[in-house]
């Protein structure tokens, strides 16, 4: 069974938090960088009302959706491990301006320290799998979300092109976690436990039948790269 317990995945993330950038861009040819991009642009920004981006890790989508964001809107980012946070802490010191761009705050996604009805936009790219309830996630995302608000979710699935799928799960079961492993030392297992995490999460139509559960309406997905990853979009209703 796969453990999703908090220490050991907070534990995990601390000891990869150096090079985790790094193994991102490596281990997925640098596609990762795209699904973000396309990520970024399904959001619906308004001006003024703040953005929370949970699980931010070493806060990319954060940053990128910051970049995006009219001035006037604030850019949040939570995590539960605070290692990830400092590189995101760091990346968000423009030292030409001195403008931050973004905050971070250590929290756990399935009790975030927020007031209900308050962000525009929330979401979360690669992390909601990590999380040990998913949905409590999926249900603080929309507490915390405002009405008519919308979430977002970029999350790794599995490919539906026959050949595709076997050589995906090929390289991630076998390939990836030795990479992984030699280039980013942990005593977690961590480039093991993401080939298993992503087996074992749901996707498609499961995933956005939980989003809809946690109350989100409207809900929709978009494969990317023939299903490599996939954007979930939800709403949160009007009040």
């Amino acid at each position: 069974m796969l453990d999703k317990s908090e220490s050991r995945v907070r534990e995990m993330f601390r000891q990869i938090a150096p090079r985790y950038d790094l193994m991102n861009h490596v281990l997925s040819l640098n596609i990762d960088r795209y699904w973000r991009w396309r990520s970024v642009r399904k959001l619906k920004i308004k001006e003024n009302a703040p953005i929370l981006d949970t699980c931010t890790g070493t806060g990319d989508l954060a940053l990128a959706i910051k970049r995006r964001a009219p001035e006037s809107v604030r850019v949040i980012g939570s995590d539960f491990c605070n290692a990830m946070l400092q590189i995101a802490d760091h990346k968000a010191n423009n030292g030409k301006t001195g403008v931050r761009l973004a905050t971070f705050v250590e929290a756990d996604s399935q009790s975030l320290p927020f007031e209900s009805d308050q962000f525009q936009c929330v979401t979360v790219a690669f992390g909601l799998r990590n999380v040990t309830d998913t949905r409590r996630g999926l249900s603080e995302m929309h507490r915390v979300c405002q009405p008519g608000g919308q979430m977002m979710i970029l999350e790794f699935s599995r490919p539906y092109i026959f050949g595709l799928r076997q050589l995906y799960q090929f390289y991630f079961s076998h390939i990836l976690p030795k990479i992984g492993q030699l280039l980013a030392r942990n005593d977690k297992s961590a480039y093991q436990y993401l080939p298993e995490s992503v087996g074992l999460f749901p996707d498609g139509d499961e995933l956005a039948g939980m989003m809809r559960e946690a109350g989100m309406t409207n809900v929709t997905f978009t494969p990317l790269t023939c299903g490599v990853a996939t954007i979930y979009e939800g709403w949160k209703a009007d009040a």
